[in-house]
């Protein structure tokens, strides 16, 4: 398997990443925000986030899986949990990918259960046409083909998630 070609340049995700955080900054304004990062992917958006946010925030980390290889395996696994209560905070989950929308589906479910004061999405990378569940996403970086994506987070088999763009693996 090696990178067959880049779907989206380094400049048009740093662009995409200035955008969103300049839209999470004015919707937060004056707030408190705990943002909840997904491992392992989310790493590298919410590292370059993080340096475009002005607002009150706080990071935490889960580790969800769902995929074994290049598929999913319509189970979710929680590795890490949450190290904070989350009880009456706005909450703004960052993945990486949403493709079915299992695992983003499940943990919105599990984090209201737990009762903050909001939750909202964040997903870099979005494959249209796939998703089995429904989930509202406010915050979207890129609409991409089914294709097996790597790079800028994203792994094959803990392989790619250095590079600066997003390729196409095959």
């Amino acid at each position: 398997m090696k990178v067959s070609k880049v779907l989206i340049e380094q400049n048009e995700i740093e662009q995409k990443v200035k955008e969103l955080a300049e839209r999470i900054n004015k919707d937060y304004s004056g707030e408190e925000l705990v943002i909840v990062g997904i491992l392992k992917g989310a790493f590298i958006v919410i590292s370059d986030l993080a340096k475009q946010l002005n607002v009150d925030v706080t990071f935490e980390f889960m580790s969800i899986q769902s995929y074994e290889g290049t598929k999913s395996t319509g189970q979710i696994k929680i590795d890490k949990d949450l190290d904070i209560d989350i009880t009456g905070k706005n909450i703004l989950i960052v993945e990486d990918i949403f493709d079915t929308g299992l695992t983003i589906s499940h943990l919105k479910n599990l984090l209201e259960s737990r009762n903050p004061k909001s939750i909202e999405i964040l997903c870099m990378f979005i494959k249209k046409d796939v998703a089995s569940e429904p989930v509202d996403i406010k915050y979207s970086g890129f609409e991409i083909g089914p294709e097996f994506v790597v790079g800028y987070g994203l792994d094959y088999e803990g392989k790619y998630r250095e590079l600066p763009f997003l390729g196409v693996l095959s």
